[in-house]
Formats: C-alpha cells, structure tokens, sequence
C-alpha cells in the first residue's frame, strides 16, 4: 500500500468522530422539544373544558389523512404494480437489453444474445430454398447500405432502426476513403417491409441502400463463414468458384486462358494485369491458379477494399496448394455382375483419358465434341483441370478408363457432357454418371441443367429422363438442347456426420461444409440407358467456366 494511501485512511476514519458532539447537541434539542410539546398537550387537554371533543378532532384528521394517502398512493404510486415482471416495452428491449442492441457512448452497436422467451418458436425463418420465406413473428433481412465516416452516424443509423423495432443480428464494416460500407444482417418484426426500413436508414443518413431477404444460412458469423470457405478450397480445387460466390454474393466468376508466353495479359484498359490483382468498380482480376486470369464480375453494387482483400486471399490459398481433388471412390455395379470404380478426375488422368479416345469411333469423338476427330485429345487438359471444371470417371477393376463425364458452368444454367467408350455402351454407365453430376450441381446451388446433344442420340435423352426431372426440350440449328430443372429436386436428407448439410439451402449460395461425393449408395440404372456421349459447346473448352 502507497504511503499517500495509508495518510488518507485515518483522515477517513476519523471525520465521523470529529462531528459526533453536534449530532448528539441536535438530538437532546429534539428531545427537549418533544417532551415541552408533549406536556403542553397533555395540559391542555386535561384541564381545559373541551379536552375530550380536542382528542376525537385530532383522531378523525389523522384517519382522513392516513386515508388521503393511501388513496393517493394508489392512483398515482410510483412503484411498479403487483403484477408487473419487469419486463420493458418493445421499443426499449430493441435498443438495449437481452434481445437488443444498445450503442455505446462511442457509436458502436453492441449485440446481446436475445433469450429464449424473446425468440420462441415464432420467431424462426423459412428456410426454403431461395425463397427466404419467414413464418412467426419476425423475419430477417441483408441490408447494405454506405454510410459517412463520421462520429455518430452509425449511432444515429442504429437509433433508426431500433425506433422501428428492427434488430442488428451482426454487422460488418468496408471501409473506403470518406465513408464506410456497411453489411448488416436484421431481424424485424413480420410485416415490415423493405422500403420501410430503407426509409428508416436513408433518413438517418445512409446512401446506396440494397436490401434482400435472408435465411438461416446467413446467421452464420464471418469467421466461421470465412474459415469454412477456405476449408472447402483445401480440399477441393473444384469448390474455388463456388467459395466466391459465396464470400462474395451473387456473381458470375470467369477464367481467362493465358497467351502462348505466360504472360496474364492485358486488362481492359490496356495495362498488363499486377501481380495483386486488380479492383475496378464491378470487377476483380486475379491471377488465376491455373494460369490465366480469373475474373469476378457482379452488376451491383462495386466490389469494397475489404472484400478485393478476402477474394484475393481465397484465390492465393488456392494457389499455393495447387490443383486436387477428393479421393473417395465408389462401386458401380452392372447388370451382368461386373464392376466399376468411380471417382473425380483430375490431371493425372490425362493419358488414361487419351487412350480411351483412341478405343472409341469417330463417330463418338465427334458427338462428344461437335468438331473434328483429331481436336479431341487437346480439350483433355482443360476439362481434367479441376480449375476449370469437375470431371467423374469410370474405371474397371484393372485400371482401364471406360467414361467421363464432365460438368460445365454456364451462367444461370450448367452444362452436362458424357463420353462412354463403344464396348461400354448401353450398360447403364452413362446414366449413373449424369445422376452423380446432377447432384454435384444441386450441390453447388444450380437451379437448372442442361445437355447439348444431338436428336439422334437415344442413349443421351434417356439418361435425362431417367433423372425425374422436369425436362424442356429445345432446337437450336439441328442440335437438341434438353434442359432439366434441379431446383424441383426433394431435399436429401441430412447426414448424421454432416451438421452442415445443404438441405434447403439457397439458389446461388454455396454450400457451408466441402462436397464429398461418390460415397452414396448407387441407385439403379436409368432406362438401362447408355449414353453415346452428349456433346457440349466449343467454348467449354477455350477457357471459359465457372459461370454463376
């Protein structure tokens, strides 16, 4: 203990004692005075005439006193009824408390959890697919809207939305140059609408007001969002796309090939594209992991500092582990009791793939690939590179490739190829392949799938059918376009080992946990069709994929 503090205790200690004279003065004063009070009552009453009639006065004005305040009391008493739980109005839970969010004397939103009687059973989302359909009491919404970098005025945006009873579940800051951009995921109450709360938040000062609605996926905190997409790109090179759309919303994400020198080329405006990348508006350019450029395109809003920052390292992740793929396998078994393997393909697979094109017809190369014979073997490296795609191939128990079947990213859409080698034909390969494609795309949030085949190909339009998908039929000068619409799909149920399974999640959002495919049950063949090898676009194979 400091030497000032062991001075001052006894200067504490001993003022009481210094004053305690004046308060006993005091007190022999009162009671003097009471007891020259008293006396002179009781002499008054006892020797004069109207002692008695004095007494009963003096009784009845206490009763009509004591009976004047309670009745006061009551009416306008100031202590909180019998009844009363504590519990506060709405409006004041919304802006502190459990269940709320205060702000700080600094203008900073503080979250507390919200209680189990404040949520209820109510107050839970929908989580149907895309539809961000809410049911209860409340529903949530993504908000993002810029606000000035100012003292208070994330303070007075927070105080707009709390005026509206609308809770602040997270927030997430962009800062920029004069002002901040600010995610925000809320909980209102059911029946406020969008343009109310964006009236709400423009009047407090914010611009650039985008808001959708939301589900229970976006009550994931960042970090674990953050952490989980990066798993997801560790382990699989084919989830990269996937893992921006879903770090970064609704976009489309391209691959540009390399010229001949290696050099990533030049941008639009000219320049050759900087080690680090470039952020132009609506644009980001990377360099691509599997050389190139890879390019992530939105029409709005421009893409932040911040999330330039997170794409960037998402994509150098991917760099510096180089292409991969899951190893998983599965059985397939055949009507006539023989089996095949069947796994994702990748690079190493290259010279198998090319001898199976040299054991199939021209006639099948060139369904396939809609272009000469001899191009075939040079789309190989592009389609196995599981930058630029996700291949499934089949194999026989003595290590001998007898098909590939390719999935393609189209923007909205997804493309579907196979190729099934001639002496394989008609066994029911080419429609187990589609089926484990078109749950890799349902995976992936694609909402619709298609194949470009031509009208002949009997094997190909009955492995589509075998699906039990709605099909659109279409012809675009002599070849045949079948369409099939994964969002109809039941959802599969959840795994036990998978807590963060993609039942119902939403169209164009990926999902939370890395895909491991092949290790389902196979189911039986579709139609005991075969599939002669469904053709796909000569641009699927010039460098351009992952379109969403």
């Amino acid at each position: 203990m400091s030497r000032e503090m062991s001075d001052a205790l006894p200067a504490v200690q001993s003022a009481p004692v210094r004053h305690r004279w004046r308060r006993d003065v005091v007190e022999l004063a009162a009671l003097f005075t009471a007891v020259a009070a008293a006396d002179t009552v009781a002499h008054l009453i006892g020797h004069g005439p109207d002692g008695p009639g004095l007494l009963l006065v003096s009784a009845a004005v206490l009763l009509a006193t004591a009976g004047f305040h309670v009745w006061w009391a009551r009416r306008h008493g100031h202590a909180p009824p019998a009844a009363d739980t504590g519990a506060r109005p709405p409006a004041a839970r919304e802006r502190s408390g459990p269940g709320g969010d205060s702000v700080n004397p600094g203008g900073s939103p503080v979250r507390s959890t919200p209680t189990p009687e404040e949520s209820g059973p109510g107050s839970s989302t929908g989580n149907g697919p895309g539809a961000g359909a809410q049911s209860g009491a409340t529903a949530l919404w993504r908000m993002r809207a810029t606000v000035q970098d100012a003292p208070g005025s994330l303070a007075a945006l927070c105080a707009a939305l709390a005026h509206r009873e609308v809770d602040i579940l997270s927030l997430q800051t962009h800062p920029l140059t004069r002002s901040t951009v600010d995610e925000f995921l809320l909980r209102a109450p059911r029946g406020t609408t969008a343009a109310e709360v964006a009236a709400a938040v423009a009047g407090a000062g914010g611009t650039d007001i985008r808001i959708e609605r939301a589900d229970l996926h976006d009550l994931v905190d960042a970090p674990t969002r953050v952490l989980s997409l990066a798993t997801r790109t560790a382990l699989d090179a084919g989830e990269l796309p996937s893992a921006l759309r879903a770090l970064l919303g609704r976009c489309t994400v391209r691959t540009r090939s390399a010229p001949a020198d290696g050099n990533p080329g030049p941008v639009d405006g000219g320049t050759a594209l900087p080690v680090e990348g470039a952020l132009e508006g609506t644009v980001i350019r990377l360099p691509a992991p599997g050389g190139g450029t890879l390019v992530v395109e939105r029409p709005y809003p421009p893409f932040t500092p911040t999330e330039f920052a997170r794409a960037r390292a998402l994509v150098e992740l991917d760099t510096r582990l180089g292409p991969r793929v899951p190893r998983g396998q599965d059985v397939l078994p055949l009507p006539h009791g023989e089996a095949l393997t069947v796994r994702r393909a990748d690079l190493s697979d290259v010279d198998a793939a090319t001898a199976m094109h040299g054991r199939c017809s021209s006639g099948t190369l060139r369904t396939r690939y809609h272009g000469p014979v001899q191009d075939a073997d040079r789309y190989l490296h592009h389609l196995l590179n599981p930058h630029f795609g996700r291949t499934l191939v089949a194999r026989t128990a003595a290590g001998r490739t007898v098909a590939l079947g390719h999935l393609l990213w189209d923007g909205d859409e997804t493309e579907v190829a196979l190729l099934v080698e001639d002496e394989w034909q008609c066994r029911g390969i080419g429609g187990e392949l589609l089926r484990r494609l078109a749950d890799m795309a349902a995976d992936a949030g694609c909402a619709r799938l298609y194949a470009l085949t031509q009208p002949s190909n009997t094997g190909m339009i009955a492995a589509m059918r075998g699906l039990g998908l709605p099909l659109e039929h279409q012809r675009d000068e002599g070849a045949l376009i079948i369409t099939a619409r994964l969002d109809t799909r039941p959802a599969a149920p959840a795994s036990p080992a998978d807590p963060t399974s993609r039942q119902g999640s939403r169209p164009g959002t990926a999902p939370l946990s890395p895909a491991v495919h092949g290790t389902a049950p196979l189911g039986p063949a579709a139609h005991g069709a075969a599939s002669h090898g469904a053709a796909s676009h000569g641009a699927a194979s010039h460098g351009a994929a992952y379109v969403s």
